[in-house]
């Protein structure tokens, strides 16, 4: 079969499921197309993007500036390695330090990268700054966490499908319970050890759980009082979809380390990193951490051009804007509706919360129904489904995909 053949959907499914791994259970839709908001199944059909690549895709699908400015640099060069130095990497450097007021950044590809790799940096700079002694540090996590799938973040992960059959686990984690100030004091008093804490400023695939207003600012105080190192892991959260540039921008948190990927390129290339000042990123020297493709040139044009869009178009405020409408016309329609229990979010990072089990199928039923009524969305955590749009989203196509979902909702309630 040559690659440009066009294929139906069902051809394209099978082909998946006979050549690939099974590690997905996707809705069963082929996309072949997108551009803004909107994308196109091969037979042509046309829905709203309510995932947004688990916000990779802030920007919008096929951004023009975001792909034209991967394409020019396609063109000259893409990889040398780190072996020596590239014309757009201090450049890019230097634009995402100043935009997010760091001394330095560490570049990587993936969101599970740059999470293994600041939990490397928060251990070093525990060891060499610390004084804790060699192979004691230890990190705080919250339960219900999701930071990625490596060996050592499922080791502490407390979900058990990600977790089976893939042991022996990575020790050196406290798991504390999420938006619990009291237990997060109680792990820092209890063991001088402690490094660092890892946090997400908001749970997404735990189902958007948004935590106590001044949760984040007292956390990164009790991690001052402790010099422990506030990590915040903002791969889901960060550049402008909470409504702010970063979600800890709510409580005007500064994390001691800072962790980015997804819209970070606006979802055209693989772009991670992570970011702190001097005197934490110093513990990293030639040959103690590295990657092929970090700091590649196309990355760096594609990231650069990724948060300049975000400014110019001013995405971030759009994004509260329209996050506040969505939540007020769906708590409008809650009230008549028993299938639904909440919606909760910020910005447009939002989730509705189904009057039914985890185990239960009735929000990937939903969801398939939303597909047909033209809205892309998915289940997290069996009654949840979250709704994360582009956040170059207007009011008007806000207010239709609104329709669609009580329209949708009412479906199930008749």
């Amino acid at each position: 079969m040559a690659v440009l053949e066009h294929l139906t959907s069902q051809q394209a499914i099978d082909l998946e499921n006979k050549y690939g791994a099974h590690n997905y259970h996707p809705l069963p839709v082929v996309l072949s197309k997108g551009e803004g908001v909107y994308v196109w199944d091969v037979e042509g059909k046309k829905y709203y993007d309510f995932l947004s690549a688990y916000s990779a895709v802030n920007q919008g699908h096929c951004h023009p500036k975001i792909v034209g400015a991967m394409v020019e640099q396609a063109k000259t060069l893409t990889l040398t390695s780190r072996a020596f130095y590239n014309d757009m990497l201090g450049k890019y450097e230097k634009y995402a330090t100043e935009t997010f007021g760091f001394d330095k950044l560490l570049p990587m590809n993936t969101g599970a990268e740059a999470v293994e790799t600041a939990l490397k940096v928060c251990r070093r700079w525990a060891y060499q700054k610390k004084g804790i002694p060699e192979n004691q540090a230890k990190v705080i996590v919250c339960e219900n966490n999701f930071h990625g799938r490596t060996t050592t973040i499922i080791s502490f992960s407390n979900d058990e499908v990600a977790r089976e059959n893939y042991g022996p686990y990575t020790e050196g984690f406290v798991k504390i319970e999420y938006d619990n100030l009291t237990a997060l004091e109680n792990a820092l008093k209890s063991n001088p050890h402690v490094a660092g804490f890892l946090v997400e400023p908001i749970q997404g695939e735990a189902g958007v759980y948004v935590p106590s207003e001044g949760y984040l600012k007292e956390a990164k105080a009790l991690c001052e009082k402790y010099n422990v190192l506030f990590i915040a892991d903002e791969v889901q959260t960060g550049i402008a979809r909470t409504g702010k540039m970063l979600a800890v921008d709510h409580e005007g948190v500064k994390p001691d380390i800072l962790i980015l990927g997804k819209a970070l390129s606006g979802g055209v290339y693989p772009v991670s990193g992570v970011l702190a000042n001097d005197d934490i990123m110093e513990v990293i020297t030639p040959g103690s951490h590295g990657s092929t493709f970090g700091g590649n040139p196309v990355a760096a044009a594609v990231s650069t051009a990724a948060l300049e869009v975000i400014k110019e178009e001013n995405l971030a405020q759009n994004a509260e804007e329209l996050g506040e409408l969505f939540r007020e016309e769906l708590n409008k329609f809650i009230p008549s509706c028993d299938l639904v229990v909440k919606v909760r979010g910020k910005g447009l990072l939002n989730a509705i919360v189904i009057n039914d089990t985890e185990d239960s199928s009735t929000a990937w039923d939903i969801c398939m129904a939303l597909k047909e009524n033209g809205l892309l969305a998915k289940p997290t955590h069996g009654n949840i489904i979250r709704f994360a749009p582009p956040l170059v989203m207007d009011r008007e196509q806000l207010m239709d995909c609104v329709s669609i979902i009580i329209k949708t909702l009412n479906e199930f309630t008749k």
